[in-house]
């Protein structure tokens, strides 16, 4: 079994992330870990005298952004993930989705959203190579841009990053963990929705912020074909019965 886990800014602050991942790691045939790191960008922004902004849970980024998601994304938080996984007895290896052009990216709406980024190419060779040399790569998602025209590298958020990989190493799970256990209908989370009714709670307002990002890597994955799509809390990563399953289908 492979397993792509994306991790969000929130969950990485949890002590038990470390052995949770290193037990996910020894359980399946390989793994690659995908991170954010929201509040760490949006501190580096007030810092510089900035304010985060959100499109559908996307981050609008500035030519002045991109490198401060680039220190606090491969930088900061890439390398203390990669060095708390080490003393787990992992065999982490931390890289970006500009090295080696992991993840190819185009801007997805540089008048509204700036230097945002969707993946158009993944090196899923890269990643497989990887793990079959027995390691574990943990990828940031800041990514290349084909075209340039924006700068070398483009912010793409981190669940779309994790679809992509997902879809291209065709893996056999996606789990996306957040800060709630699942996706949440009347505060209660949901154990199974169809990609329909996805659709459905984006459109009326019920999945919004980041979990309609979310909702947005996760049908992509499953119209890509990967077999099992969860968003989950931590607990999530070793249970695989927890969280919301996406599962094709209008109803």
């Amino acid at each position: 079994m492979t397993q792509v886990i994306k991790i969000g800014g929130r969950p990485q602050t949890d002590p038990s992330l470390p052995g949770l991942i290193a037990e996910a790691w020894d359980a399946v045939a390989g793994a690659i870990v995908v991170h954010g790191g929201g509040d760490e960008i949006s501190a580096l922004q007030q810092s510089m005298g900035a304010t985060a902004q959100f499109v559908d849970g996307r981050r609008v980024t500035t030519a002045q952004d991109v490198e401060l998601v680039r220190m606090a994304l491969s930088g900061t938080a890439n390398k203390r993930l990669v060095s708390a996984l080490v003393h787990e007895g992992v065999r982490a290896v931390g890289i970006s989705g500009e090295d080696a052009s992991l993840i190819a990216a185009i801007p997805v709406d540089a008048v509204r959203m700036g230097h945002v980024g969707a993946p158009q190419r993944v090196n899923g060779s890269l990643l497989l190579h990887l793990i079959d040399g027995g390691y574990l790569p943990v990828v940031s998602p800041v990514s290349r841009n084909v075209g340039l025209e924006l700068g070398p590298a483009l912010n793409v958020n981190a669940d779309d990053a994790a679809a992509a990989i997902a879809v291209a190493i065709e893996a056999d799970e996606l789990t996306l963990v957040s800060d709630v256990p699942g996706v949440l209908v009347d505060q209660k989370p949901v154990e199974l929705l169809s990609i329909g009714r996805a659709r459905a709670l984006m459109k009326d307002g019920t999945a919004s912020g980041g979990m309609h990002a979310k909702l947005v890597a996760a049908i992509t994955a499953v119209e890509g074909g990967v077999a099992r799509v969860r968003i989950t809390d931590l607990g999530g990563i070793k249970d695989r019965a927890r969280g919301t399953l996406i599962v094709p289908g209008t109803e």
